[in-house]
């Protein structure tokens, strides 16, 4: 028998088993269990952004529980199991990959997606473009699907120049609002404006806008830190520092941390 298919089958006994016998699996519900299941997609999402395939495995193991949890309380409601869960997911696949399972030609990956989007689109014909992006995404990474769906279906900027000249755009725009008194709720607008744009434009470089962040997060806490660390050598508390000191530390930082 398949290794993958033993290994399944041990877990979903697994999950018999302490439904029925823990006093603490036996409570959950789909809703004690949402905040656990976002905390783990965090934990996985630094798992792959450290590039630690160690703690990767771990934390699809963790949310594979959590999925196998959640099709065992689906069962015990008699709304669906384990395996309507994947044999759902598989027709999905199987009716989303024309160009594999069936005769349709495409050439890049870009057409993929834009076949993904019109299969949706023809299957579920009341659905709306942007009804796959849920309201609870993180704002910055709900206007990057926001764009991606869009584009999808021929939505978008025909080249990176064009997306750049929106970026400059409404950064005119915001700077124009800047000089005006009393007139924060514009510039807000057009401060949502410009990142809006900014999101927009990473489609066209192939940048993810949130991995980018993250990865700015990152860097900004390690040179700060460094900052940090320099100001205590010199028997300083950071909020000590001129603000030309704290500009000479974080050259350094940028120097010897990159």
């Amino acid at each position: 028998m398949d290794e993958r298919l033993i290994a399944f089958k041990r877990l979903l006994d697994i999950m018999d088993a302490v439904r029925k016998g823990c006093p603490w699996d036996s409570t959950q519900t789909l809703q004690s269990l949402r905040h656990l299941t976002i905390e783990e997609t965090y934990e996985l999402s630094q798992a792959i952004l450290d590039e630690n395939l160690d703690e990767i495995k771990k934390e699809l193991g963790d949310l594979m529980l959590h999925i196998v949890f959640y099709a065992k309380i689906g069962q015990e409601k008699g709304a669906f199991d384990i395996a309507g869960v994947l044999n759902g997911i598989c027709e999905k696949m199987i009716v989303r990959h024309p160009h594999i399972f069936g005769g349709e030609k495409v050439e890049n990956a870009e057409q993929v997606e834009q076949n993904w989007e019109r299969i949706k689109l023809e299957r579920e014909h009341n659905r709306s473009v942007l009804g796959g992006v849920p309201q609870g995404l993180p704002s910055l990474l709900k206007a990057y699907r926001m764009h991606q769906k869009t584009a999808g279906v021929g939505f978008r900027w025909r080249n990176a120049e064009e997306a750049w000249q929106k970026v400059e755009e409404e950064k005119a725009e915001l700077f124009a609002e800047l000089q005006k008194p009393d007139n924060q709720t514009n510039i807000e607008a057009e401060y949502g404006d410009l990142l809006f744009a900014i999101i927009a434009y990473g489609i066209y470089i192939n940048v993810n806008p949130d991995d980018a962040l993250e990865k700015a997060d990152g860097k900004f806490r390690k040179r700060f830190g460094f900052v940090e660390q320099k100001a205590r050598e010199t028997g300083k508390g950071v909020q000590n520092l001129s603000i030309d000191e704290m500009i000479a530390f974080w050259r350094e930082a940028k120097g010897n941390l990159g």
